[in-house]
């Protein structure tokens, strides 16, 4: 896969307004954060129903159930792990994550293993990763992983200083980055089916919500499982 300079500076361009937004959501307050989701949530919703209607026809509202584990349990759950009355606990320490650092850790991971995995694969992929996604490959999904943990452990030893937090959060990030692709993967799958390249338009060079938003949706509930019965 022979990288576009075009289509590279249209997602970066993109992807920094995206940035920019997110943290806006992330960052102020628990209210920003739940206008964010909440918009995210709706949006998702408005494109997975019209998915549903181009693959199932008159049948469609029955399958659109399937979104209330797909699009609404992942985001009451990233919801929670955002709620500052909700104070996690590393390992049963003294060390205290503030609300929201859960959630910064969940989207910079994806957005960096999908960065990296575009980066990887179109300098040096060659083997297909699925026909569902025949422009993935394993070895930019392999180094994406890597380089999304590499990454995460760094910054996290910058910010944190502590061996323990470092370990959480690479296993958040490797949480998010391999069942990221799942996600993104079960979204190639429900597009092919309905015979469309994008979810919907609404950021250039990366299509509608369920595009963004694919990793992030399959990756939260596993992280929300993981931090609730081993942290």
């Amino acid at each position: 896969m022979a990288l576009n300079i075009q289509t590279f500076k249209t997602r970066a361009l993109t992807a920094l307004l995206f940035v920019v937004v997110m943290l806006t959501g992330l960052l102020w307050n628990f209210w920003s954060f739940l206008i964010l989701f909440t918009v995210i949530h709706f949006g998702c919703w408005y494109e997975f129903v019209k998915l549903m209607k181009k693959i199932y026809a008159e049948k469609y509202l029955g399958y659109c159930l399937f979104g209330l584990i797909y699009l609404t349990m992942p985001v009451l759950m990233i919801i929670d792990l955002y709620n500052p009355a909700n104070h996690i606990h590393i390992y049963d320490t003294f060390i205290v994550l503030v609300k929201g650092t859960i959630p910064i850790v969940i989207i910079a991971s994806i957005w960096i293993n999908d960065t990296m995995a575009y980066l990887v694969g179109s300098f040096i992929g060659k083997t297909p990763l699925s026909k569902i996604s025949p422009k993935k490959t394993w070895e930019g999904t392999i180094g994406g992983i890597v380089l999304c943990i590499t990454v995460a452990g760094l910054v996290s030893h910058f910010i944190f200083h502590s061996w323990i937090v470092n370990l959480f959060i690479m296993l958040l990030a490797a949480i998010c980055a391999i069942f990221g692709t799942l996600g993104d993967l079960l979204e190639s799958k429900i597009k092919r089916m309905a015979d469309v390249k994008d979810s919907g338009s609404f950021m250039p060079g990366h299509g509608g919500f369920l595009d963004r938003f694919d990793s992030l949706l399959v990756a939260v509930p596993f992280v929300w499982l993981y931090i609730k019965l081993f942290v």
